[in-house]
């Protein structure tokens, strides 16, 4: 039989000196503590510097070295928390490791937010990086700045990954296991940098040198049977148990050099390879609805041009003058332009784009509070370059800018922009680009009507160099046209088309800088150039910006030289031409040169023969007779004609009022309000909202009120029942404001609208309309139920 294994006996003083993970034996006398401490130090060492790669990784997306920092500091805590704390129980060691994560996450977040000069307390930074953390992390732009917002997930990360390692590498023993959350951390790291940087090839060989560093080292946990786990068992028992060792060893060797050989061609074909970028499938910062196109808010600012939008303070007095860009729209399917942008959230400092090698480049330094703008675009001169005060985010295509948060009255940033003035005398001799990558700016959508397209092929005929013909473009309008604040929004081809060519007492010819800076874009492409939209602002030196400072004007691409903008408004003191003078379209009918001629001379007509009949003494009905018949058989049939108005528009307003599901009847009891309005002089806007058309209602009606009684008509009472149109003609303030929301609910939430909602609206409708029509002129009363207008007025 084989001899028992040596006991080693250790006092209870040195094992509660040494700890529960102390090693006993050799390590009891001198210089057994810096083995001990040479058995204990690497693995976590190796942990601490897997998770700081980490840090590294993500730090070549991101701009300075911050980031890197706080994930290192984070390492090291969560670590040496654990390590300090090894001797408490394992269920303590969490809630422990959470406070001192708290603590560095709260440091962390204050240096990060005075890196990015964000205002507010500790409290609103935390709360605002807890609520959009990841959005705008997988959003922000390359490099990323370090805020609160985009270093909060990889701190917590990182600390949670450097305590799980932790505590099952140090507390149970198993090291590999214990790598397991480090390893996935940086796949996670190395994957959500994607394509944005070079392949991290060092630092993920560093990585698995550590690691495999760690695993070679001894482990803490030694004990005496360790250097041979078949000691003392008997001989044949013991050969036995090392035979299935070595067994098992080299199966294990077996298994991860076939894997190795399998993998490593693989891994190493995808080490030049462009990751996908995980940040395509995550939707960056959209404008709203109103910013997609605010060209069509020019003509609603030309209606109110007192109202301030902005409030300017310029540091460069040189450059006091310079545009405010607020949107570039580059997209156009011929019936609106939209600005198409991609955003991603930015820092205070914003990525530089290139120009042209002659281009000089002025410094504007502008605070910016906003009054009454509304919406996310924010505005700047262009091209920004470092932006405070306000969380950004940024299209490098165009240089603009939107707040996600949306803009709010008193909001105040500072913009530091570099306001590009290119070499004009190279403008003149510059061709435009073609080919795919200004395709986008190019296209000219389906319909165009003909006279479009007729116009730009004459300008281009006339005018060779690209140049010449933008200049054509510009001067042609400038020359024709008139600018008026009260002209309809609109810029689709119809549009277009109206203002380019339809008459002037019929209010063609007219516009906003809206329809001259579209009708540029147009025919500018049909004539081959590159062209946009610009919506922006020009100050008159600092102070206020209102209402009538907004502007749109057109730019052209030229190469070498970047977008020129142009401006195709009329001269003010100069009197514009008729189109007809240098634009004639040849006519859709052939010219008579081109009809043929007759073969033959015609002959001349045959005198009449006198017809059979009764005697020529005979006389018929006499002129008093024919005339009264004559004016009988109009009166009927006008009157037949106005019956048909009448009944027809009662079948109209019955349709709108009584048929189709609520919904439907809410929106015909809307139609039959802007109907009134329209009949009354006081068309709706495509532009106003609700809540803008029922403001608009209650003031025609009372203007109209007021103007039969000041003009000795009769006074109808609120409210009167004898004036047909009982309580609700006098419709209060509320009430229209009720048929606004309904008309809202039905726009927002479909569905949701229900029958008594419906009745509702129509009563409120046709009481306006009643009190409406009563407050016109007794004339004008017996002409509104047979206007033809809301018949053949396009919904």
């Amino acid at each position: 039989m084989g001899r028992d294994p040596p006991v080693v006996t250790v006092s209870p003083a040195q094992a509660r000196a040494d700890g529960p993970g102390a090693p006993v034996g050799d390590d009891a006398g001198p210089g057994g503590r810096w083995a001990r401490l040479l058995r204990v130090v690497p693995v976590p060492l190796a942990l601490i510097t897997m998770i700081a790669l980490v840090g590294v990784v993500l730090g070549r997306v991101y701009a300075g070295p911050l980031l890197t920092r706080l994930v290192v500091g984070a390492a090291v805590g969560s670590v040496l928390v654990s390590v300090a704390a090894r001797r408490l129980p394992s269920w303590l060691v969490a809630p422990v490791s959470v406070a001192a994560l708290a603590g560095w996450t709260a440091l962390s977040l204050r240096l990060a937010a005075s890196h990015a000069g964000l205002p507010g307390s500790l409290g609103e930074v935390t709360a605002d990086a807890a609520r959009n953390a990841i959005p705008r992390l997988l959003t922000a732009m390359i490099p990323v700045e370090p805020a609160p917002d985009t270093v909060l997930v990889p701190l917590v990360a990182a600390w949670l990954a450097g305590l799980t390692a932790a505590e099952v590498a140090l507390r149970t023993g198993r090291v590999l296991l214990g790598y397991l959350p480090p390893v996935l951390l940086y796949a996670g790291a190395v994957y959500l940098v994607g394509p944005n940087a070079d392949p991290a090839v060092w630092p993920t060989v560093l990585f698995a040198a550590v690691a495999a560093a760690g695993l070679a080292m001894p482990s803490g946990q030694r004990t005496p049977a360790s250097a041979d786990p078949a000691a003392g068992l008997a001989p044949a028992v013991r050969a036995a148990v090392r035979l299935r060792l070595l067994a098992a060893s080299a199966a294990g060797v077996a298994v991860v050099v076939a894997l190795a050989a399998v993998l490593a061609p693989v891994v190493a074909g995808q080490v030049d390879d462009r990751p996908v970028d995980p940040r395509r499938y995550v939707e960056p910062p959209q404008v709203e609805s109103l910013d997609e196109n605010p060209l069509i808010r020019i003509s609603g600012w030309a209606l109110n041009p007192d109202q301030k939008l902005l409030d300017v303070r310029t540091d460069a007095g040189a450059a006091a003058q310079a545009r405010i860009r607020l949107a570039v729209l580059s997209d156009y399917d011929g019936v609106t332009w939209r600005v198409g942008a991609t955003y991603r959230n930015a820092g205070r400092i914003l990525p530089a784009t290139s120009t042209a090698p002659d281009t000089t480049t002025d410094r504007v330094r502008q605070e910016i509070t906003v009054a009454d703008l509304t919406g996310r675009l924010l505005p700047a001169v262009p091209t920004p370059r470092e932006v405070t005060g306000a969380r950004v985010a940024y299209d490098p295509a165009t240089g603009t800018l939107i707040r996600p948060e949306g803009l709010t009255p008193g909001l105040r940033y500072t913009v530091t922009s570099a306001r590009e003035r290119p070499d004009t005398n190279l403008i003149a001799t510059a061709n435009v680009p073609a080919g795919d990558p200004v395709a986008r700016v190019l296209r000219v959508a389906d319909g165009a009507p003909e006279q479009l397209r007729r116009l730009a092929t004459q300008l281009a005929e006339e005018n060779g160099a690209p140049y010449a013909r933008a200049a054509a473009i510009e001067d042609f309008l400038a020359e024709h046209y008139r600018v008026t604040a009260d002209a309809p929004s609109g810029h689709a081809y119809p549009n277009l088309a109206f203002f380019l060519f339809g008459p002037r007492n019929g209010g063609g010819q007219r516009g906003t800088s809206e329809q001259f800076a579209a009708a540029f874009a147009v025919l500018g492409r049909l004539a081959g150039l590159p062209t946009r939209v610009v919506v922006g602002f020009t100050p008159k030196g600092d102070g206020p910006v209102r209402a009538a400072d907004a502007l749109a004007w057109p730019e052209v691409l030229f190469e070498g030289v970047g977008w020129v903008p142009f401006d195709p408004m009329p001269r003010p003191d100069e009197e514009p031409r008729p189109v007809e003078e240098d634009f004639r379209p040849p006519p859709d009918d052939p010219p008579p040169s081109q009809v043929p001629e007759p073969t033959a001379e015609p002959t001349a007509t045959p005198p009449a023969e006198a017809a059979p009949g009764p005697a020529a003494g005979r006389r018929g009905p006499g002129p008093a007779v024919l005339a009264g018949g004559g004016t009988g058989a109009l009166v009927l049939l006008v009157g037949l004609g106005l019956l048909a108005l009448a009944t027809l528009r009662r079948n109209l307003s019955r349709a709108r009022l009584e048929r189709g599901d609520p919904g439907r009847r809410i929106a015909g009891a809307w139609r039959e309000l802007t109907d009134a309005l329209r009949l009354a002089g006081a068309p709706v806007g495509d532009d106003l909202a609700a809540a803008e058309v029922a403001a608009q209602a209650r003031r025609t009606l009372a203007e109209a009120r007021a103007a039969l009684a000041g003009g000795g008509g009769p006074v109808v009472p609120d409210g009167d029942p004898s004036s047909g149109s009982n309580a609700v003609a006098d419709l209060p303030g509320g009430e229209f404001d009720e048929l606004a929301r309904l008309l809202n609910q039905v726009a927002f939430a479909p569905g949701t609208a229900t029958p008594d909602q419906a009745d509702r609206a129509a009563t409120l409708a046709g009481g306006y309309v009643s009190a409406l029509r009563d407050a016109r002129p007794w004339w004008r009363r017996l002409l509104w139920r047979v206007h033809p207008g809301p018949l053949r007025w396009r919904r």
